[in-house]
């Protein structure tokens, strides 16, 4: 088996729990299966980046690239999870529904694993989609809205699931602490998706609220130090020199240690989305501070409706601040992750019915 676009070693630690959930997973249904990962970063040699490259060596014999997907039985395309879409660059979208074209055209079963599908918003990544989607033996949607998407490009989804984290085992807690904040790399600087000056104010805001309430706040980048300018690092230890290390900060070594940590927190305030659904998967509180489309409704399905739109600065950490003073939010925590255990063993029948 084939798990493309999530891995064991990327930086994101969001890849990593795909990585980690889709072997679990996998691996619960087939146990002495093989399995394989692709990604960024993890590149095989049969395999090219480059659109071009690509179309150029599917008529290629020599290349050995529709060989080596030939020998594998099932091609599980995580897409990053959120990747299926155009809102990161056609090219990667390209990129990832061809290598996903090619190895249904080499007879390998492709199955679109739990996602957010869309959005789509020129013509050609529509087309594309619906060709994935209609080439897949299985898809699945990590929330109803992309359930919604994936029936209006003409192919409903095989079941509506939640994220490939819940599949993952609960870890040991560390250490316990209190408020674990999180920040983006990729909204601190200019970016695409908001206004990174007043997610900065925003992330100030909430800081000073939460010291006014006497809170101990822990930083937690969950994309870790590499060559990509989004990495969390530079924006935590920004923040960390700006108020003169009177936080912890707590780089995590791998996936394991980042679930830990945010399993022994109270609560998790988190611009990164699997910062969030790795805390309650765990069981602890998060309070999502959302980019794109893909965390309201996702978190809604697990009945959690701690989600703030990023827009000014004022209004987002006044909404923060609230959730994170709001009652009951250890218990419904808690249910949060039930529901997300529960959610995802709705994929079981249908993954073991593959080979």
């Amino acid at each position: 088996m084939l798990i493309a676009w999530a891995d064991d070693i990327s930086p994101n630690l969001g890849v990593r729990a795909l990585g980690r959930g889709s072997t679990d997973l996998l691996t619960s249904a087939y146990p002495h299966a093989e399995i394989e990962m692709m990604n960024y970063g993890s590149r095989p040699a049969a395999i090219d980046w480059s659109p071009r490259t690509l179309l150029k060596n599917r008529f290629l014999p020599s290349s050995g690239m529709m060989e080596w997907l030939a020998s594998f039985d099932v091609y599980w395309d995580t897409r990053s999870g959120d990747s299926f879409a155009d809102i990161y660059g056609f090219d990667r979208h390209l990129t990832m529904s061809l290598i996903h074209e090619f190895a249904a055209q080499a007879g390998v079963q492709c199955v679109m694993a739990p996602q957010t599908i869309g959005p789509f918003s020129r013509w050609p990544s529509n087309r594309l989609a619906a060709r994935n989607l209609k080439r897949s033996s299985l898809v699945f949607a990590r929330d109803p809205k992309s359930a919604d998407a994936a029936a209006a490009l003409g192919r409903p989804v095989d079941a509506l699931t939640t994220d490939l984290v819940f599949a993952i085992d609960p870890p040991a807690h560390t250490a316990p602490r209190d408020v674990v904040l999180n920040i983006s790399g990729l909204l601190w600087q200019p970016n695409p998706h908001v206004d990174y000056e007043e997610y900065r104010r925003s992330v100030r805001l909430v800081i000073e609220g939460l010291r006014s309430d006497g809170r101990s706040i822990t930083l937690l980048p969950h994309v870790i130090a590499s060559a990509d300018p989004d990495s969390d690092i530079a924006a935590v230890e920004t923040i960390h020199a700006e108020y003169d290390r009177e936080f912890e900060l707590c780089t995590p070594t791998d996936l394991d240690d980042a679930r830990s940590i945010l399993a022994a927190a109270q609560v998790v305030i988190g611009a990164r989305m699997h910062a969030c659904l790795n805390a309650l998967s765990t069981g602890t509180p998060a309070i999502a501070m959302a980019y794109s489309r893909k965390f309201r409704p996702l978190l809604a399905e697990l009945g959690w409706d701690e989600v703030v739109e990023i827009r000014d600065a004022s209004s987002t950490s006044s909404a923060v601040l609230a959730a994170v003073r709001s009652p009951g939010l250890a218990e419904r925590a808690l249910h949060a992750q039930a529901t997300g255990r529960a959610h995802i063993d709705r994929l079981r029948p249908a993954i073991e019915s593959l080979v």
